[in-house]
């Protein structure tokens, strides 16, 4: 209960300071949980946080569409090193940008086919529109619409995407972006059936993750915590847009479902799926994954060299990237992209989430938030305080971790 106590103040001390309206923070340690919620999922209806508070978890999406995909690998559907082209032609032929940020029509061929391991660990040669300052962000955004809920329906937007020169040859860099988007698309194209509907099937029904979903259901709306922002002089704000970012509903007619970034959860629900990673692929009876599959799945694929931007992933020659995951390869207790045992998987969201699976230490640590912040109001120092958060917390998933001193 201490460890708990300890976790609840650093959650409502970020909420005092004005560094987040509020978050959850769950730790699973040997069949036990602990769990705290602070602050408010709206201000101004007076909504507290809870426990079953629904957030939209951003890039915490992309490790479930990838675990989506290696089922498909374990059934003999797809193997890592096939050209995606089998299942979408539209990427027999691409071009590569001579310069990431040169003219388009400066491209020449792809030396090789993108496959679906290069779609799992983001070395095909996609990317996203804000990494850029050069002519293919303005390309990406009139191609494919905003990146979470895009009006363009999935066929066309495939068709789009192929149509865009990659950045870079396929195989020879990590260029973090659409390729998970693309990934569920094409396993949306094998089952023939909606993503939102494989996923349910292949992973939220047999797990009992009950309020995980690309559409949250009318009758549990008013769980979904709201989206807050900052101003320019780091005040938190309500914000339903800012720059395109934007965590209300989906309409419930659109078609197209991010397999990168769209899907709503709660901490619970977070927990059931990455303790796969705890379980060689299974939980609580339940198997997703063979053994193998899920051990290759939490093995670097990345050399040094590929391992080249952007710089906020925290990718370095101590943190790689498997398939949909990254992982620890050399331990540091100061840093909180590195802290846990070797082997340990993570990777963030966007809006203030952040979770890891310790195999070694049979551990998960989930934290969400909503908290909207611009790359420009990032590279300001504005919003950082969920960051520091969600470090403060995770050191407790850690007894022989030296906590933070707290009033």
């Amino acid at each position: 209960m201490a460890r708990e106590q300890e976790l609840q103040t650093i959650l409502r001390n970020s909420v005092e300071q004005g560094d987040l309206a509020g978050a959850v923070a769950l730790i699973y340690r040997d069949g036990q949980t602990q769990c705290a919620f602070a602050g408010w999922r709206d201000i101004e209806n007076g909504l507290p946080m809870e426990r079953d508070t629904i957030f939209r978890i951003a890039s915490m999406t992309k490790p479930i569409t990838s675990v989506a995909a290696l089922m498909l690998v374990d059934e003999g559907r797809i193997k890592l090193e096939d050209p995606i082209s089998t299942v979408a032609p539209e990427f027999a032929n691409m071009k590569v940008l001579r310069s990431p940020d040169g003219p388009l029509e400066e491209a020449e061929d792809a030396s090789r086919p993108i496959t679906f391991e290069n779609l799992l660990t983001h070395r095909a040669g996609l990317t996203y529109a804000d990494f850029h300052r050069g002519p293919i962000a303005q390309a990406y955004r009139d191609a494919l619409g905003w990146e979470i809920d895009s009006v363009v329906a999935p066929d066309e937007w495939i068709r789009r995407l192929a149509g865009l020169p990659l950045i870079a040859q396929p195989g020879m860099a990590m260029t973090y972006g659409t390729a998970t988007d693309l990934l569920g698309f094409l396993i949306a194209r094998i089952e023939r059936a909606p993503l939102g509907a494989v996923l349910a099937r292949r992973i939220f029904d047999p797990l009992g993750m009950r309020d995980t979903s690309f559409l949250v259901p009318r009758k549990k709306r008013n769980r979904r915590a709201a989206a807050y922002g900052f101003d320019e002089q780091g005040r938190l704000e309500k914000c339903l847009t800012r720059d395109g970012v934007f965590v209300e509903e989906r309409p419930e007619h659109m078609a197209f479902a991010s397999g990168g970034a769209g899907l709503w959860s709660t901490v619970d629900d977070y927990l059931k799926f990455a303790r796969i990673f705890l379980g060689d692929g299974e939980v609580d009876g339940t198997r997703l994954l063979r053994p193998e599959t899920l051990a290759r799945m939490m093995t670097n694929h990345l050399m040094g060299g590929e391992r080249v931007n952007p710089g906020w992933i925290g990718l370095g020659s101590e943190r790689g990237f498997g398939l949909g995951v990254a992982v620890v390869l050399k331990p540091d207790d100061a840093d909180m992209a590195r802290r846990g045992s070797e082997g340990t998987v993570s990777w963030p969201g966007a809006f203030g989430g952040w979770w890891q699976a310790d195999p070694k230490e049979n551990s998960v640590f989930v934290f969400l938030a909503h908290n909207i912040v611009t790359l420009a109001q990032m590279a300001k120092g504005i919003g950082l305080g969920v960051w520091a958060a969600i470090g403060d917390a995770q050191r407790l998933a850690y007894p022989g971790v030296a906590c933070p001193q707290r009033e």
